[in-house]
């Protein structure tokens, strides 16, 4: 379970800045930066395990920190069924150790609504499988154990 600092690969953000991600689309591709420096490129994930990405608008809030330690506890049920779980926030690496920097390039490139008039970032779950293709979106702001429920449930169906 990875959160990440992410930078754009192949030039998608200027392809999907404004596009939200949508089922049946092909996940876009994407490079994600630890704190201690490791590298994750989204290409040696998809492919090769199924794959559930979630936006969850900040840290150390209720329901964010619900829904995050949520997922970490479910990590392993998702492992059992070949998917990786990857955690992107909009906030700084000074709020939450695991972050360097924002993950807006990110957001935009999926398309990740704003919610709350567009002051806070979504809450948004993209549930990809094995040939990186995207087969369920979760999207609610209120519901943060539900992102969790619909990830497994549809993992599980693959």
């Amino acid at each position: 379970f990875q959160f990440c600092v992410s930078h754009i690969a192949n030039g998608f953000s200027s392809i999907r800045t404004k596009m939200s991600i949508k089922i049946g689309d092909r996940c876009p591709e994407f490079k994600s930066t630890l704190k201690n420096g490791t590298v994750i490129d989204v290409k040696n994930i998809l492919g090769n395990k199924h794959l559930v990405l979630f936006f969850y608008p900040k840290d150390f809030t209720p329901g964010c920190t619900k829904e995050v330690c949520s997922f970490r506890d479910n990590y392993e049920a998702f492992q059992a069924l070949n998917c990786e779980v990857i955690g992107v926030s909009s906030d700084s690496g000074e709020s939450h150790e695991r972050f360097v920097e924002t993950h807006k390039s990110v957001q935009k490139l999926f398309g990740v609504p704003r919610n709350l008039l567009g002051l806070s970032p979504g809450r948004v779950t993209y549930i990809i499988d094995k040939s990186v293709i995207v087969r369920g979106i979760f999207n609610s702001q209120t519901d943060p154990l539900g992102h969790i429920n619909k990830g497994l449930e549809l993992v599980k169906g693959f």
